[in-house]
């Protein structure tokens, strides 16, 4: 039983194989932090692990005891303004203009399994004996409102997941300024943050900060997750590798603007807070309506960052991303974007993917410029019709002619966005963000549709679904290249006006669901421009486009921090032409594609400008691949040497089967050495007393000695072509079987 509760002392344990996550009800019925960390044995009493303190300077809830103030006590879901000087998890205000609350405990609920969040992506179970659920209960009388906070345990993916329902029984409206997903006071602050950050073209860049007093903090305030910040951070041990030490991971199941921060405070605790951003946030609860949070992810891990990311991505792999897709091998596509822009029409069109289909892709994907009259990026979106100028037979012929290739046809949207210069803004211009009376800031010709509106929402699913339908479409690549501003929406009261960024996100959430309930063999792939790479969207789309940048120097470090927390089958990874339309870099087509074989593998170039030896070699790729695929797309990842540390010249990974039978490992060297040092992998994750071939080798290896000996590279990476020139920006793929004894 993973949660166990001692009725008399009103303890929760929450355990899972391998953590505890323990609190209690406090003398003034809310509720206290205790342990969270590597599974303990469960007592009948943790009262010792409790620590009132006298503390000079600080504000009592008692007038005799001195000993309990919640200035410094360790707490689960904090309140504002009763001696508490750190940042809350939440605030209501109330009709005379006050913010002070007291939820007190009422009780508690078990349920077996984890019931759904409404509106709202999140994990979920399919038996439910694989988890169980605990609904606290705490209540302010005065207000007549409830605080349901909702703990689920996955027993065997050692993950807890967290979020809260606020439900107003009583009589007036109150407001939400403040309503996180999740809480915990950490006993001490001996941590480095590790935050996944970037912009556009360089999205999920690894940072690292040791943790100091005060507030350290990411968020969004972009409506989106956005390539600023990731919603995800973890707390590392000064001393943690990847391979040893303690890490606790949180991230967010939401796609709109969050906050997740560390507040340090002056006795060294560490606030660990995580949900929507309060910033410009502010829900409305009218008498019998409630509010639900998005959910939070809580991993502990005792084996190093490997151990985190192993779970995450099992976890999200297998418990947050749905449907059909989620354990069906991913096919090789073509997009044409980087290969003819908006210059195309459908013969082209039919000549790529003739050409792709003899050099085994399996699914062609028509990006922009099919709709409207969308020439250049000024004009058309929301017009969600074919431009019979560029393809005279329509969506239907055009899937006809590819499908009778033998490939299977895709299809880009960007469904939130539209332009002025469309016949849709013309008839609805108050479909837009927009402030009446303010100037509209333009962003890449383009404004952002409001999704907080059912007529918005309907008008989308009406036409994605007839083009899905027209086109016969097995694949849907849903962009978002926009950012909200002058927030503000016309289907909403002035009361109601910073709750438009989360209805909004509400709506693209709405969209999402119908589509892939009612066209459940399609598969989405999200977008924007990788800049909402978040596991809200992951719930929907089982993979997401990691990066408009495509240089395959550039993804080393993109695709290395997307691993900390999203599995290799959640990453659109592609090869394409040279030089790099984002950078201008010249890189082999073989490293190109050792990039991308780690992720979800496809083309963005015109193959039918490739010269015979450059078609040989996509073939032979895509074969390997092939042969590969289950492997790269769903076997446990391992973090060998990052671009993040030293100079950033190597990088090395690898993914092993989880029957240990079979492994593909990379190395990557941006730059060549003259005459370099003796240098070796070390291989992870093998089984150490078996024996595996290395393929091209004719050479067998212990799998010990690979991880703890090393494979000495000398004769496996080359320094110097063939002229003599060392040689740069090099790739190595190792393929490793276990020989059958």
């Amino acid at each position: 039983m993973p949660i166990f509760i001692n009725e008399e002392n009103k303890e929760f344990h929450l355990q899972t194989q391998h953590t505890s996550y323990i609190f209690h009800v406090m003398k003034n019925k809310q509720l206290g932090q205790l342990y969270y960390g590597k599974r303990i044995n469960h007592r009948e009493s943790f009262g010792h692990l409790f620590e009132p303190r006298f503390r000079p300077n600080v504000v009592n809830v008692y007038p005799d005891d001195q000993h309990f103030s919640l200035t410094t006590l360790k707490q689960e879901y904090p309140a504002y303004g009763t001696g508490d000087f750190r940042y809350p998890a939440y605030m209501v205000k109330q009709a005379n203009g006050s913010r002070i609350t007291n939820f007190e405990y009422k009780g508690y609920r078990l349920i077996k399994g984890k019931p759904k969040l409404e509106g709202l992506p999140a994990t979920y179970v399919e038996s439910s004996e694989e988890a169980e659920t605990l609904d606290i209960l705490l209540t302010d009388e005065l207000l007549q409102v409830d605080l349901h906070l909702f703990y689920t345990v996955f027993d065997q993916y050692n993950a807890i997941t967290r979020s809260v329902k606020f439900f107003n029984r009583g009589a007036q409206t109150i407001e939400l300024p403040v309503a996180m997903s999740m809480s915990i006071d950490l006993p001490d602050a001996e941590y480095v943050m590790m935050q996944l950050s970037g912009s556009w073209a360089r999205e999920r860049h690894l940072y690292e900060r040791k943790l100091q007093p005060g507030v350290q903090s990411i968020s969004s305030t972009r409506a989106a997750s956005s390539a600023q910040q990731n919603p995800f951070f973890a707390l590392r041990r000064p001393d943690t590798t990847e391979d040893f030490g303690e890490v606790y991971g949180f991230s967010l199941v939401y796609s709109g603007n969050f906050l997740a921060q560390v507040e340090v405070d002056d006795y060294h605790v560490s606030r660990v807070t995580m949900g929507i951003n309060p910033f410009d946030f502010n829900w409305r609860l009218d008498p019998g309506q409630a509010f639900q949070t998005p959910e939070a992810v809580m991993i502990f891990s005792s084996c190093g960052l490997t151990g985190m990311s192993q779970t995450f991505h099992k976890f999200y792999r297998e418990r947050l991303a749905r449907g059909k897709w989620r354990d069906v091998e991913r096919p090789v596509l073509i997009n044409n974007w980087e290969g003819t822009y908006f210059d195309f029409n459908e013969d082209k069109i039919v000549s790529i993917a003739e050409e792709a289909k003899k050099l085994g892709v399996e699914l062609f994907v028509l990006d922009d410029g099919w709709f409207g009259k969308r020439d250049d990026d000024t004009t058309s979106l929301g017009d969600w019709f074919v431009d019979k100028r560029k393809l005279p037979n329509g969506l239907k012929g055009l899937s006809e002619r590819i499908r009778g290739l033998g490939l299977k046809f895709g299809l880009w949207f960007e469904p939130e966005m539209v332009s002025i210069g469309s016949e849709l803004y013309q008839a609805h211009p108050d479909w837009v963000i927009r402030t009446p009376g303010r100037r509209m800031s333009p962003g890449r010709n383009q404004y952002v549709l409001d999704f907080s509106r059912d007529e918005v929402v309907d008008y989308l699913y009406e036409r994605i679904s007839s083009a899905i339908e027209e086109g016969s479409l097995s694949y849907i690549k849903w962009d978002m290249n926009r950012h909200m501003s002058e927030i503000y929406s016309a289907g909403s009261g002035p009361e109601r006006q910073q709750e438009t960024a989360h209805r909004y996100i509400l709506g693209v959430y709405r969209l999402y669901d119908r589509l892939t309930s009612d066209y459940p063999d399609v598969l989405f792939e999200s977008c924007a421009s990788g800049g909402r790479f978040d596991p809200g969207i992951l719930y929907y789309a089982p993979q997401t486009w990691t990066s408009d940048d495509t240089d395959a120097v550039e993804r080393l470090k993109i695709q290395y921090g997307t691993s900390f927390v999203y599995p290799l089958s959640s990453m659109g990874a592609h090869v394409s032409a040279v030089p790099n339309h984002q950078v201008g870099r010249f890189t082999p087509l073989e490293t190109r594609a050792a990039v991308a074989y780690f992720g979800t593998f496809g083309y963005e170039l015109d193959v039918t400008k490739m010269s015979d030896e450059e078609k040989q070699a996509v073939k032979n790729q895509i074969a390997f691949y092939k042969e590969n695929r289950k492997l790269l797309q769903f076997g446990n990842f391992y973090r060998i040497e990052s671009p993040f540390e030293g100079d950033g010249n190597v990088t090395s990974w690898m993914v092993v089967s989880p029957d240990q039978k079979e492994a593909v490992a990379a190395r990557y060297q941006v730059l060549a050495k003259p005459n370099p040092a003796w240098e070796r992998l070390y291989f992870k994750g093998l089984a150490p007393d078996k024996q595996y071939r290395l393929e091209g080798s004719g050479k067998v290896f212990y799998g010990d000695e690979l991880m703890y000996a090393g494979l000495l590279l000398d004769d496996l990476v080359p320094q110097q072509g063939k002229s003599g020139q060392y040689l740069d920006f090099n790739a190595v793929i190792f393929k490793l079987s276990m020989v059958e004894e």
